[in-house]
């Protein structure tokens, strides 16, 4: 066991790290280690995986040997070298950054480095991208920055210049399988399954496999298009949805906002008897104000993340429905075209028989358009419920547009 067992088909950027904390363990480092690291990579190829275990290797003394105090520390998340950052919210804001620059101006208690490792650091507004450049471009002798994006193109240039680029790719579908077999001990049937219904998304196929509550889920969103009888059922299909989602990001934050506001609270000296102590009662109002905020930040953010996973469970599907299109004769029943939902092969065969394949990128476009909605912060009923009506009835759209033009000539 190493602390690289984790990262799954990946070989280039894994010999990449891999060399890199080699070097780092020398004095002085030598020219493959750096003190900022931008790994990129499509949701779910696996960037905070990479970036935690590297960090791991980063303040183990055998670079990644996974037995070591060190090593099972980092892994555990609770090496006081090593901070996982994720956004509070929707993004990172000035404020975030400036505490970023603060924390980077920690010494290392342990190891030789004192880690940052930056999740989603394409929700960094620009102003918060700009903070944080002046910390990347004069660094202390022992910070490394890892920012974690989808791609080089979603932090500012400047900041994308200082960094080492990393590049993760989508694990292939059989990487994923054997991944599930052997280090989750899953029959072969459910890793298959769940390595082809996440659609190359690592932790998406974890959670396939081992929560029958995530199953159940997906699920129901794949009969989302079956719903859409009327304009009266889309509305009730997207109210339902969007309340799913709202209600799980309730549940997965729930107990930690209880927490939070525990410890604020006897932080604060709440029922404490004494003058000094009750005069700081207007303060802890002030704090638990802002820490609510910060919470229903962070269920929002949950929320949309959730609907997000949703939406590519519906991409999966019209892509299943176009794949027969093509591939299978028309949708003719019996097709043995290869289909990322393929327990749902009859629902999707009867949709590729009944609609065209112009219908069919119309609704993909349709998914498209609503997760940049969810996105630009649209009101997430609001989206789903413009997304089921152009599921129902591709064709509005295109005439719409047609008649745009129409009226532009």
């Amino acid at each position: 066991m190493t602390v690289w067992d984790s990262l799954i088909g990946q070989e280039k950027p894994l010999q990449e790290f891999k060399d890199a904390a080699v070097a780092a363990a020398q004095t002085p480092a030598g020219p493959e280690m750096t003190h900022a690291w931008l790994v990129t990579g499509p949701p779910g190829s696996g960037r905070s995986v990479a970036a935690r275990s590297f960090a791991a290797a980063l303040v183990c003394p055998d670079a990644g040997c996974g037995e070591c105090v060190d090593c099972q520390d980092a892994l555990a998340g609770r090496h006081p070298d090593i901070e996982m950052v994720t956004p509070e919210g929707v993004s990172y804001k000035t404020a975030d950054a400036r505490e970023l620059v603060t924390k980077a101006s920690i010494a290392p208690l342990r190891a030789k480095w004192h880690i940052l490792v930056v999740e989603d650091a394409d929700r960094l507004t620009e102003t918060a991208n700009n903070v944080l450049l002046k910390a990347i471009e004069e660094p202390s002798s022992s910070i490394v920055w890892i920012l974690c994006t989808p791609s080089a193109e979603d932090v500012l240039p400047t900041v994308r210049s200082r960094c080492r680029l990393v590049r993760l790719t989508t694990p292939e579908t059989q990487a994923i399988a054997d991944y599930l077999a052997t280090v989750e001990g899953l029959d072969e049937a459910t890793a298959v399954f769940a390595a082809q219904a996440a659609q190359g998304h690592v932790g998406r196929a974890r959670a396939l496999a081992l929560d029958a509550g995530v199953r159940e889920r997906r699920n129901k969103v794949l009969r989302f298009p079956s719903e859409l009888g009327d304009l009266g059922s889309c509305l009730r299909a997207a109210q339902d949805l969007a309340e799913t989602a709202k209600a799980d990001a309730v549940a997965a934050t729930e107990s930690q906002d209880q927490k939070e506001l525990a410890d604020l609270a006897q932080a604060w000296g709440e029922g404490a008897e004494g003058r000094g102590v009750r005069g700081g009662a207007r303060g802890l109002k002030s704090a638990q104000k802002e820490l609510e905020d910060r919470q229903k930040s962070r269920r929002n953010r949950m929320e949309r993340d959730e609907l997000d996973r949703a939406l590519l469970d519906l991409l999966g599907y019209y892509r299943d429905v176009i794949r027969i299109q093509v591939e299978g004769s028309e949708g003719a029943e019996g097709s043995t075209t290869e289909l990322i939902n393929g327990e749902h092969r009859v629902e999707i065969e009867h949709a590729a028989r009944t609609s065209t394949p112009g219908d069919t990128l119309g609704r993909i476009e349709a998914i498209e358009r609503a997760r940049q909605a969810l996105i630009a912060n649209v009101a997430p009923q609001l989206a789903l419920e413009a997304l089921a009506i152009e599921l129902r009835s591709p064709h509005l759209r295109a005439n719409e547009l047609h008649n745009s033009e129409l009226a532009a000539t």
